[in-house]
């Protein structure tokens, strides 16, 4: 493959396959979601055939995080959360770090280092808000109480996986070979947040007042095509921006500039303008997760593979009912939020992938996080299925 060709063929064959496979997955009543990531295990190194260009493939889901974490801030609202917080805020806290600890004691007693338990701890404990979204919607709970309680639950581990991956470049300088922190840990995690705080309050400050301004101005224009150029330069621009001014990473900076454009009047717009060219861009994001996966860790690890989904599904699972159902809320409800956490999603994709870049997490440790994100997104309308069986018996 030429230079000239490998861009258009990466494109081409990436989003070909996904919508081949995720044409199947619908058709068996599994998320698209898993038919884009077998996608890119067919299009990636590790089976015969038609090799993707890994490089160009990670650029390109470089552009569909920003976009997926743009549209995560778009559709952020403080006033949802709000509504739910006295549920959402402590249980999803409290699960995330019971979920983190048994990933940590699993890691250990595989012999990773702290680091990387950390890393894939928390890669674990955040399920994905696409994938609930969309279950909660075809079953048409979306609109329910128990809904917004697991919207809003999911938008704190959301904001929690954010700061995460603000702070993971920080924290990973000064952890050593043997996981152990350093001295210097204390000054890194101070410079990191400082610069958090300022950019937020820049953007808080400057772009709350100049964004919707911008709009304004192309929306103006009359013309539908320059006001989606604005708000993709925006999402991309505040991207670039926050990470070569702030050292912040493109996830934060996407989701602050979604979020300080949904408090607007043109922030709808804006969401539904985005959207097609965000789902495109976060297909290939899924796919070239794909690409890295290797799935021999299958057969190579099949005890390992097993403990992780159990984590995901009955541990995470486990821990929400209880901690509804210690906060007086109904069964149903303790359902719901239990089934819609019995998977992992987009966030734990970033972070494994980040962790590996910096030499926290083996790659190990990133297919099988892979292999419990597949799995458990499959599993997922079955659990919901079996909750579903459940809560009818409550009733009777």
């Amino acid at each position: 493959m030429t230079h000239e060709t490998a861009l258009l063929a990466t494109i081409a064959v990436s989003l070909g396959c996904a919508f081949l496979f995720g044409f199947i997955a619908a058709r068996l009543r599994a998320p698209p979601l898993v038919g884009y990531l077998l996608a890119g295990v067919a299009v990636g190194p590790f089976t015969p055939g038609f090799v993707a260009d890994a490089r160009l493939a990670s650029e390109l889901a470089g552009i569909g995080v920003i976009l997926l974490m743009f549209g995560v801030g778009l559709h952020f609202s403080i006033q949802d959360l709000l509504a739910v917080r006295a549920i959402a805020l402590p249980g999803a806290i409290a699960q995330m770090a019971t979920a983190t600890a048994l990933g940590v004691g699993v890691a250990l007693a595989w012999g990773w280092s702290v680091g990387a338990g950390l890393v894939f701890g928390l890669a674990l404990s955040v399920a994905s808000t696409v994938v609930l979204l969309r279950v909660l919607e075809a079953r048409g709970r979306l609109g329910s109480n128990d809904g917004r309680i697991a919207v809003g639950w999911l938008i704190v581990e959301d904001l929690a996986m954010v700061l995460a991956l603000v702070l993971l470049p920080a924290v990973a300088g000064p952890i050593d070979s043997h996981g152990t922190l350093s001295r210097g840990i204390w000054a890194s995690l101070g410079l990191a947040l400082g610069k958090i705080v300022v950019f937020v309050a820049l953007m808080l400050v400057i772009g709350a007042r100049f964004f919707p301004w911008l709009l304004r101005q192309a929306e103006r224009t009359g013309s539908t095509e320059l006001f989606t150029v604005a708000v993709l330069a925006l999402a991309l621009g505040v991207a670039l921006g926050s990470a070569q001014l702030f050292g912040v990473s493109f996830a934060l900076g996407s989701f602050v500039a979604g979020a300080v454009i949904s408090e607007s009047d043109l922030g709808r717009r804006a969401a539904a303008d985005a959207l097609p060219l965000r789902d495109a861009f976060s297909v290939l994001f899924f796919v070239s997760v794909g690409m890295l996966f290797d799935p021999s860790i299958v057969v190579r690890e099949p005890l390992h593979v097993l403990v992780v989904l159990a984590i995901i599904v009955l541990g995470k699972s486990l821990a929400a009912f209880a901690i509804v159902l210690l906060f007086r809320h109904p069964m149903s409800t303790a359902l719901t939020v239990s089934a819609g956490l019995a998977q992992i999603g987009e966030f734990s994709f970033i972070l494994a992938g980040l962790g590996v870049s910096r030499a926290l997490l083996p790659e190990e440790g990133r297919d099988l996080i892979l292999a419990g994100a597949l799995l458990s997104i499959t599993l997922n309308p079955l659990v919901f299925r079996v909750t579903d069986l459940i809560a009818d018996r409550a009733r009777r």
